[in-house]
């Protein structure tokens, strides 16, 4: 199978999951003024991918199939919740000591991305 083929069925099964846990989130806590759903999914999306990295790179995931990974990381978490690809970006920075970079990143991309959000609600709001 396509590599590009297994990260997009990965990244609807990850998708469903994201909606489940929305769904399951209004259930449980209504709809509260804090995002708690959204940040138990960003969280549980960073420690599954932890656990998929750590086990992929073990003696434990020797000999899984490439397909596997793509599907079970680019695609399932990347669906689920991209936070946890950066989150696993700036840990391999860090891991490295390469800490002026790993600062640069993490800041950078919440600015950028909260300023791209602004941004983008202005501009569409402009035209209305």
């Amino acid at each position: 199978m396509a590599p590009a083929l297994v990260v997009f069925l990965g990244a609807g099964f990850g998708g469903l999951l994201r909606h489940l846990a929305n769904l399951a989130g209004v259930r449980l806590f209504g709809f509260p003024h804090f995002p708690i759903t959204t940040m138990i999914v960003n969280v549980l999306g960073c420690f599954t991918m932890g656990v998929f990295t750590a086990w992929f790179t073990s003696r434990m995931g020797e000999g899984l199939p490439q397909h596997l990974r793509l599907f079970l990381t680019t695609g399932m978490l990347g669906g689920f919740t991209t936070y946890s690809t950066f989150s696993l970006e700036f840990a391999v920075l860090v891991e490295r000591g390469d800490m002026a970079h790993a600062a640069l990143y993490a800041g950078g991309t919440l600015v950028l991305c909260l300023v791209a959000v602004f941004a983008g609600l202005l501009l569409v709001r402009s035209f209305s």
